[in-house]
């Protein structure tokens, strides 16, 4: 009676998106219990079949939009997904489409996935996925990643990755990668990659590359490398080089470098070089070199050289 009363007393037109919305809650108390029974047993209610359109509980391969409480052992999932709490009995789910939760996770991941705390993949995130705390995969991170934190993968990361304090992987880094205090790579970064305090690879960085203190990579430096303290690689460092307290290479060094106090390579020095106090190479220094201290190699000293 209270629900036609208010019905006739609704304008027409505002009749017709009412009901709807009174279907839908309807159906939503109704189904919570057994969306909170399904995390634990399986059980789902799909409308209108099994398997498609809407579920409610725990199913397990599903297209269309499903909800529930917590995921256990779901195998493939394509649509919309809203999942209300953790699970770390997720493992194998591969799951397309946007997932909205606490801290979605997965075992692939694909589409736009968004987290209160996180988000998460046991092997491949992929799309776009933002996590309020942290995100990352356990195998390879691709596509814009944004973690209010960190943001991270065991894998490679490919895209534009920034996390708040830090961003990382055990692979290689290739796109944009922004951390608040590091970035840094086990494998090789290419790109442009920024960190407050530093940024550095296993292998080697190619593209620019800006550290608040430091930038250094394990094997060759390409490109343009800024930082306020030092910048240098375990092998070369070609391409123009800025540092405020000092620049180096453990074999060549090759372009324009500027070191704040000295610049030095273990091997050959090649280009403009400027230091504060030093430029010296272990080998020979070829092009203009300046220095208010000294200039000096170990063997041929060529073109124009400066110092104090």
């Amino acid at each position: 009676m209270l629900l036609n009363a208010t019905l006739a007393n609704l304008p027409v037109n505002n009749r017709r998106y009412l009901l709807p919305i009174i279907i839908t809650v309807l159906l939503v108390l109704f189904a919570l219990p057994q969306s909170l029974w399904g995390a634990e047993s399986g059980g789902s209610l799909d409308i209108p079949v099994k398997g498609s359109g809407l579920s409610i509980g725990n199913s397990k391969r599903f297209s269309g939009v499903r909800i529930n409480f917590r995921d256990k052992h779901v195998e493939r999932l394509r649509g919309i997904n809203l999942t209300l709490w953790h699970s770390n009995e997720n493992k194998f789910a591969d799951v397309r489409g946007l997932s909205i939760g606490v801290l979605p996770e997965a075992g692939d991941v694909a589409g736009i996935s968004m987290g209160i705390l996180g988000v998460g993949a046991e092997r491949r995130l992929r799309g776009i996925s933002i996590g309020l705390v942290g995100m990352g995969a356990g195998g390879d991170l691709s596509g814009l990643n944004i973690g209010g934190l960190g943001a991270g993968a065991g894998g490679n990361v490919r895209g534009i990755t920034i996390g708040g304090l830090g961003a990382g992987s055990g692979g290689d880094m290739i796109g944009i990668n922004i951390g608040g205090l590091g970035v840094g790579a086990g494998g090789d970064m290419k790109g442009f990659t920024f960190a407050l305090a530093g940024a550095g690879s296993g292998g080697d960085m190619i593209g620019i590359n800006i550290g608040g203190l430091g930038v250094g990579a394990g094997r060759h430096l390409k490109g343009i490398s800024f930082a306020l303290a030092g910048v240098g690689s375990s092998e070369d460092v070609i391409g123009l080089t800025v540092s405020g307290i000092g620049a180096g290479a453990g074999k060549n060094l090759t372009g324009i470098t500027f070191g704040g106090i000295a610049v030095g390579a273990g091997e050959d020095v090649q280009g403009l070089s400027i230091g504060g106090i030093a430029v010296g190479a272990g080998g020979s220094i070829t092009g203009i070199s300046a220095a208010l201290g000294a200039v000096g190699a170990g063997g041929n000293l060529s073109g124009l050289n400066l110092s104090g």
